[in-house]
């Protein structure tokens, strides 16, 4: 289309009209968004393959389990150990201190354990104790050489069976272990010979 401008000299105008309708790529709009496809899902296992996991999923569980008794077993070795090495340090301690505790009883023995000195012996032997140390030994014990040592033996026909007839010195012991065997005057069953002296009354 032209359009004259009436003035002399001048060009006439030409307009030109674009009457594109626009497309969709060409529109200044936003885009609606459309309906959201599903991703897509993965295809289920083959039941050969599901019979496989599950043959190695047992065989982690089980790997798991094994793995867990042999900690728990571990566990339980180091505290055994532990309290071994524990039990064998305090023994060594007390079967050094043995000697101490003779001194103390022959001191008794005489009435010499008395005033301050009576007061320590009485501590030193709560303390002890309180540590496991235990003595034994007593007349008419029977004899039992895992922990009796006989110094001396008689035949009595008082007794029916091997017997203390006397300790003459007490033996001491740690929880189950032996710190030194009692030592003892033993009456074995049997008619004394003559002229010997019965030991037990």
């Amino acid at each position: 289309m032209t359009r004259s401008t009436g003035r002399p000299g001048e060009r006439p105008l030409s307009v030109v009209r674009e009457d594109r309708r626009r497309g969709p790529g060409n529109s200044l709009e936003p885009r609606r968004p459309g309906p959201v496809e599903p991703a897509p899902r993965a295809d289920a296992a083959a039941p050969g393959e599901a019979d496989v996991l599950r043959a190695r999923l047992r065989e982690r569980t089980a790997d798991l389990q094994r793995l867990r008794s042999e900690f728990d077993h571990y566990r339980a070795r180091v505290r055994r150990d532990r309290r071994a090495v524990g039990e064998i340090a305090v023994a060594n301690v007390l079967a050094g201190l043995l000697p101490v505790l003779d001194a103390i009883d022959e001191a008794r023995a005489q009435g010499e354990v008395t005033g301050g000195f009576g007061r320590v012996a009485e501590v030193l032997e709560k303390e002890l104790g309180a540590l496991g140390l235990r003595s034994f030994g007593a007349p008419g014990d029977p004899f039992d050489p895992a922990v009796h040592e006989a110094v001396s033996c008689t035949r009595s026909d008082r007794v029916e069976r091997p017997v203390c007839a006397a300790i003459l010195r007490p033996g001491y012991r740690v929880g189950d272990q032996l710190l030194r065997p009692a030592q003892a005057h033993v009456a074995e069953p049997g008619p004394p010979p003559p002229g010997e002296a019965q030991t037990l009354a």
